[in-house]
């Protein structure tokens, strides 16, 4: 068989295509046949390295995965969860607290493989109804989303969510979920092509970040409905943007961050912190749980999966690529 490797950080030319031995599937493991793989930022993480952060290298990439068991045929999806599953946390049902917490793709060999082992525990069956490509888009995105709103945010019907970056994985989930919870939804984007398509999912408001000041535009539209700020705030972009969606906060607003890809760092006004009674709030993947959650609301057409752009199995390099420009408006997925 072959499998996509990583074997030194770097650009997308540093993913390799290689042979490898078949995996043998031990007690408790199952070998699935991969079908397609859904791309993250996690991914351009894992490839290019992440300051302060070992990734154990060589390591196959790939934590969104669907595919077949390779015994019966059956469909299913891969939660890419992993956890010691004996631990307080894990017995409470949030997995990422527990010490030994990581992704498949990240934590070890992931799905951009011909063939890959997996706990069997980490297997979600396919509903007919579902398609391999929808279902390849909700493990990192969709799972992260529902959890930044509802374990973290405890968003609640009438509020209003500002959502950064409207058209990443990440927000594309959050839109729409956010709409479901009863949220009015602000976000940015940077193009009309992405504000028409954030409006499609069900955006009350979309900010042009590029061709309008972020404040300004923003006070516009809190100002017309008589409001000061928002009650939420989803921010995965980081340092670009982290001052900007603090200032956006109502009092007793809550701010959850998932991510950082302009930049680790940024400033805090302790005193707006305190005074306004905030809420920073981190927030990484969900709970193991969470994926059936967001699966059944796929299923019951209550969101949807959004689809950038699918490329071949063997141009994953040129898919990296195009994820990295920040071109894309929901998910890249490379499908066989």
């Amino acid at each position: 068989m072959k499998a996509w490797v990583v074997s030194r950080h770097g650009g997308p030319e540093v993913l390799l295509l290689q042979p490898k031995d078949r995996p043998q599937a031990q007690a408790g493991e199952t070998l699935v046949r991969v079908e397609a793989v859904g791309l993250n930022h996690l991914d351009l993480w894992v490839r290019k390295g992440v300051e302060g952060h070992t990734f154990p290298l060589p390591i196959t990439p790939g934590c969104d995965i669907v595919g077949t068991v390779e015994e019966t045929g059956q469909r299913v999806l891969v939660n890419p969860i992993l956890s010691c599953g004996r631990c307080e946390k894990c017995k409470k049902g949030f997995e990422p607290l527990c010490p030994q917490f990581g992704l498949i793709g990240e934590t070890t060999d992931g799905g951009c493989a011909d063939i890959i082992r997996v706990p069997t525990g980490n297997l979600l069956p396919l509903p007919k109804n579902i398609s391999t490509l929808d279902a390849v888009c909700l493990p990192i995105a969709y799972v992260t989303a529902w959890s930044m709103l509802t374990r973290k945010a405890k968003t609640e019907k009438g509020e209003w969510v500002l959502i950064q970056a409207g058209g990443s994985g990440v927000s594309v989930a959050a839109i729409q979920m956010a709409k479901y919870l009863g949220a009015t939804v602000i976000t940015t984007v940077g193009s009309p092509e992405k504000a028409e398509k954030a409006r499609a999912l069900g955006a009350d408001h979309v900010i042009q970040y590029k061709t309008e000041p972020f404040r300004e535009a923003l006070k516009k539209i809190l100002k017309s409905n008589g409001r000061k700020g928002v009650d939420i705030v989803i921010d995965h972009v980081g340092q670009e943007t982290f001052s900007d969606s603090m200032r956006a906060l109502d009092w007793g607003g809550r701010l959850v961050t998932c991510g950082s890809t302009t930049g680790p760092t940024a400033q805090i006004n302790l005193q707006a912190l305190f005074f306004k009674n905030l809420s920073i709030l981190g927030s990484t993947m969900g709970a193991k749980s969470d994926l059936a959650v967001v699966l059944n609301l796929l299923e019951q057409k209550k969101i949807k999966a959004v689809i950038d752009r699918t490329f071949d199995w063997a141009d994953l390099p040129k898919a990296h690529a195009y994820l990295e420009s920040r071109k894309a408006f929901g998910k890249v997925v490379i499908t066989r």
